[in-house]
């Protein structure tokens, strides 16, 4: 009898892979663009930031042509500033980082794919964040340490 329970039980449906190619030639020059013109935007942030703020001397800055001694609280907030900008800087260079890596995925033929669970990423992610490389549950997953990141 419980052969034939076996044999007359139902088999589970296999899930079913999604395409890995989720997205079409057009949305792949789309995102290409979109990649492109947000890396032009990014190295015009940095060139302003370095003209501003770091090129600058302390008299550049501020206007004052005298030659006082400058106080010890004018000085500490133009190292905050400093550092302040060089954080921003640093930040801009990751996400360049990204931009790259997500162009050399288009080219690579792997784009739109999470790289932790191998399924699309939805187009909708794709459209807030162009460089990203995970889906959004793999990258809470990983933001919150219970996945090691790459």
């Amino acid at each position: 009898m419980a052969e034939e329970r076996k044999k007359t039980a139902k088999k589970k449906p296999t899930r079913r892979r999604k395409d890995p190619r989720p997205l079409s030639a057009a949305d792949l020059d789309y995102f290409k663009e979109r990649l492109l013109e947000k890396r032009r935007e990014i190295f015009q942030n940095v060139f302003e930031i370095e003209g501003e703020t770091l090129k600058k001397s302390r008299l550049d800055a501020s206007g004052d042509l005298s030659s006082m001694p400058i106080h010890m609280a004018d000085l500490g907030t133009d190292n905050y500033e400093q550092e302040f900008a060089l954080g921003l800087m640093d930040s801009e260079r990751k996400i360049l980082h990204e931009i790259d890596d997500a162009l050399n995925r288009i080219a690579e033929g792997t784009y739109g794919i999470c790289e932790g669970t191998g399924e699309p990423i939805p187009k909708a992610r794709l459209e807030a964040q162009p460089w990203a490389r995970y889906c959004v549950e793999y990258a809470r997953m990983v933001e919150e340490g219970r996945i090691e990141g790459v």
